[in-house]
């Protein structure tokens, strides 16, 4: 059992069949913190008003979150735009965050660091300008995601009736090497480092796009927990202070911040 200060998870996609719950709970059962932020995503609404998916191991991921809360974790759900409670807050409540029994769910929050460094927490939708400007080309690129998804399922079963270990992701290697999507992250990166940078934070700690990241942007900390779609990754601070992103696969693998720079430096090893 690892111990951490903090935990960031986000992008889980409960609801549909590419989130890699198996993974999910072995993280969760084998580490615990003193606060667990879940920044958005952790639902997906979107998926499952299409067509409905939802077995008995997303009932535990749930189960073992509130199980967490009521044993002394601090849990703040930030909500995400695929969250079924994104829509709520915004148009019932107009609020900031409300109390859900023992969770805490709020737009936004901000992280104080063990060196008194302050992080805006926030999912990052609100500054995907493709979002905000084409909601329908955002939707539309969101069933083509699934459809890579769906092939790279099918490639990774293939690999395993020969014998193959690879963990070699199609989805991945597509965002890797089309220039307009490296160039989208890049943009999206800055955006959210300058937003932080201006309202006087020390960082940004953010997830949406499923790209891990832990970097300078801006003159700030640029952290990003990736997802458990195609990388299983978390970020994790520690009682020191020191943030890492996490990779939890067959063997758990930290990976240094310039390597998380360079997307092809992670390669198969990751999830």
């Amino acid at each position: 059992m690892k111990r951490y200060r903090s935990i960031f998870i986000s992008d889980v996609h409960l609801g549909t069949r590419d989130c890699q719950v198996d993974l999910l709970l072995g993280f969760l059962r084998e580490t615990e913190c003193d606060t667990l932020y879940l920044v958005g995503d952790i639902l997906d609404f979107w998926q499952m008003k299409r067509t409905w998916f939802w077995p008995e191991s997303h009932s535990t991921v749930i189960q073992k979150l509130l199980r967490k809360s009521r044993h002394g974790t601090k849990v703040v759900y930030i909500e995400g735009n695929h969250d079924p409670v994104h829509a709520f807050l915004d148009k019932v409540l107009d609020r900031r965050s409300i109390h859900f029994g023992d969770l805490e769910i709020s737009k936004e929050w901000i992280h104080k660091g063990v060196d008194g460094r302050q992080y805006l927490v926030i999912h990052g939708d609100a500054y995907d300008l493709c979002l905000q400007t084409l909601p329908w080309l955002t939707k539309f690129g969101d069933w083509g995601y699934s459809v890579l998804l769906r092939i790279n399922l099918l490639l990774c079963f293939i690999n395993r009736l020969l014998g193959r270990t690879s963990r070699w992701s199609l989805s991945r290697a597509v965002k890797n090497r089309v220039k307009k999507v490296t160039r989208f992250i890049g943009e999206y990166e800055g955006i959210l480092a300058q937003a932080a940078k201006t309202r006087g934070m020390d960082g940004v700690i953010c997830g949406h796009i499923h790209f891990p990241a832990n970097l300078e942007r801006e003159g700030v900390s640029y952290l990003n927990t990736g997802d458990w779609v195609e990388h299983g990754s978390a970020l994790v601070e520690d009682y020191s202070g020191r943030f890492e992103v996490v990779f939890w696969g067959d063997e758990e693998r930290v990976v240094a911040p310039q390597e998380i720079a360079n997307p092809s430096a992670i390669g198969p090893q990751t999830v």
